[in-house]
């Protein structure tokens, strides 16, 4: 029996209009959807009128379910992995079950589609001809120091994706650790609500809304860039 497909889809990172042809194809046809929730993917399953069946696949049980996934791909099954939005694997649950995939000869594919962190960059006015994703710091103060003096020296753009609770203390030791650089935190990118405020880090930090809300990426130059 000819093993099925691994489909990695990309999903709306906020409006659903961005939501690609061969993503709703592949939903409308693979045998499962393996979600990061499957309550919010079953909320953009409804919108586009979409009935497949669905199992949960999420940071916490990914090395459990994927056992799981791989035998309905030996078994011949097709099966889509989605997250709540964006790229799976991308700070988001995927690279283990993507490896276990490879390293059995399965078919793996990526059904491309929207990415906060390229969409941030490119709004940032920042350089984009070489960059570096870092994804969520710590949350500790002291490992998120450590996890930013990493890339002092760095010559590239900087990208890190942050949670309104800790963005202030994010652009505070970045502010510490890199020095006044240049910088922009973009929020709620395609949403309504969607901002992007550029500046010295100082500045952003000074002109933070005292309760930030939304999802949010900050970018800061590399290293004697002007």
């Amino acid at each position: 029996m000819a093993s099925g497909t691994l489909y990695l889809v990309a999903t709306p990172i906020g409006n659903l209009g961005d939501i690609t042809l061969r993503a709703l194809e592949t939903l409308r046809h693979v045998d499962l959807i393996a979600s990061e929730d499957t309550r919010h993917t079953g909320l953009l399953l409804k919108h586009f009128d979409i009935q497949r069946p669905q199992m949960s696949f999420h940071e916490h049980n990914e090395r459990q379910a994927t056992p799981r996934i791989m035998q309905l791909l030996e078994e011949g099954q097709s099966v889509a992995v989605v997250t709540c939005a964006g790229t799976p694997g991308i700070s988001d649950p995927g690279f283990v079950l993507v490896r276990e995939a490879i390293n059995a000869g399965m078919e793996v594919t990526v059904i491309p589609g929207p990415s906060a962190l390229v969409m941030a960059l490119v709004l940032s006015g920042l350089p984009v001809h070489s960059f570096t994703f870092r994804g969520f710091p710590p949350h500790k103060p002291g490992q998120r120091r450590h996890f930013l003096e990493a890339d002092r020296d760095s010559p590239y753009t900087l990208i890190y994706y942050e949670s309104p609770f800790r963005l202030r203390k994010l652009l505070e030791d970045a502010l510490a650790v890199f020095g006044d650089r240049r910088a922009a935190v973009a929020k709620e990118l395609t949403k309504i609500y969607e901002s992007v405020r550029r500046g010295p880090l100082s500045e952003l930090l000074a002109n933070l809304e005292e309760t930030p809300k939304g999802e949010y990426v900050v970018l800061v130059a590399g290293k004697d860039v002007e």
